[in-house]
């Protein structure tokens, strides 16, 4: 199965983001999980607006689909400003970003998605922008080229990212309120896919939400993803209301089990243990195997396996648990068990 057909995929697909957009609460009071990046956001955004000022500038870090961009528009919508919505790959020039920035009114909001993958240049045009609320422009080449500074208005840089170690000291160390978004528990997922129900007017019982929330890898996109496949199921394969039986019968012909693991991610842990006996074996060695990219293995399918216990990094490479093992019915031996448990000492030690 490739990336783009996941269905618990965390990044939106094609054709997603308007019916994404209609979902998303548009205050802090509707928004649901990271209490403690929301109830700080209170503070700062009531503190900005009594001194008639643009909150300070946002950097939102951790992995996809957990709400970055939603909180973004909250944020704009609690300022009472507007926001303007970008990513790092489309700003290609520092005349791009300086188009974006004499655009935007006093104390607006910029949102940069991605903005760890900024072109050097661009960002460092960002520097005063971000601090001077000032653009330097050189105008003219050679020995006649000059310097010229033009005032912007204040606004507000809200950065996103997944990979918060790959952006750069100076531009990190500009933002003055830092967020860290964590997975999200089943009690808020089986929240978001009951207000998601509501809005989309779909009748389902307490124990489908749960089972939703149980197989949605603690992200709320992926949660919405699922509910949305299982009405579809509802409608044609019942009478459009949905419970249990129906929950079930689609999760599994997605493809999607107990722990929301879909086929790749099986794939991996059986190739692991078919293979290099549960390993250790290295990142390369498992991309080369599935016929993946390394960096599509490090950033799509390794952090939840990590999270959810199957599998372990160590210093001589990827070991999988004996979680896994029970999980996929696969026999564990106690000598096996013990020699994985060294490998993980000795990582967690080091």
């Amino acid at each position: 199965m490739d990336y783009e057909e996941r269905i618990t995929a965390a990044e939106l697909g094609e054709g997603e983001y308007r019916q994404e957009v209609n979902l998303r609460p548009q205050k802090l009071d509707e928004y649901i999980g990271q209490k403690g990046a929301t109830d700080n956001l209170k503070v700062f955004i009531e503190a900005a607006k009594l001194r008639n000022e643009p909150l300070d500038h946002v950097l939102f870090y951790g992995p996809p689909g957990l709400g970055k961009t939603t909180l973004a528009g909250i944020i704009a919508n609690e300022m009472g400003v507007d926001i303007r919505i970008t990513s790092g790959p489309a700003i290609e020039r520092a005349g791009d970003l300086a188009a974006i920035l004499t655009n935007l009114n006093e104390n607006d909001v910029l949102f940069i998605d991605e903005i760890h993958r900024l072109n050097r240049s661009v960002e460092e045009v960002l520097y005063s922008a971000m601090e001077d609320f000032a653009l330097d422009i050189i105008i003219g080449k050679g020995p006649s080229a000059r310097s010229i500074r033009l005032d912007i208005a204040r606004f507000t840089l809200i950065g996103a990212t997944t990979r918060a170690g790959s952006l750069s000291a100076p531009l990190r160390d500009r933002f003055g309120v830092n967020c860290k978004f964590e997975m999200y528990d089943r009690d808020e997922l089986a929240l978001i896919i009951q207000r998601t129900a509501d809005i989309l007017g779909v009748k389902t019982d307490e124990s489908s939400i749960k089972e939703m929330a149980r197989r949605s890898r603690g992200t709320p996109r992926i949660a919405n993803r699922l509910l949305k496949r299982v009405r579809d199921f509802s409608q044609v394969k019942g009478d459009g209301n949905i419970n249990i039986d129906i929950t079930k019968e689609a999760l599994k012909a997605l493809g999607v089990d107990d722990m929301g693991l879909e086929n790749l991610d099986r794939e991996i842990l059986r190739m692991i243990i078919d293979r290099f006996g549960g390993g250790p074996v290295g990142i390369d060695t498992i991309a080369a195997s599935i016929g993946e990219e390394r960096v599509t293995i490090e950033d799509v399918y390794e952090p939840y396996l990590i999270q959810a216990g199957f599998l372990h990094r160590t210093q001589k490479g990827r070991v999988v648990s004996k979680k896994a093992y029970e999980h996929l019915g696969i026999e564990y031996s106690d000598e096996e068990e013990k020699e994985r448990e060294e490998q993980i000492s000795i990582s967690i030690s080091d």
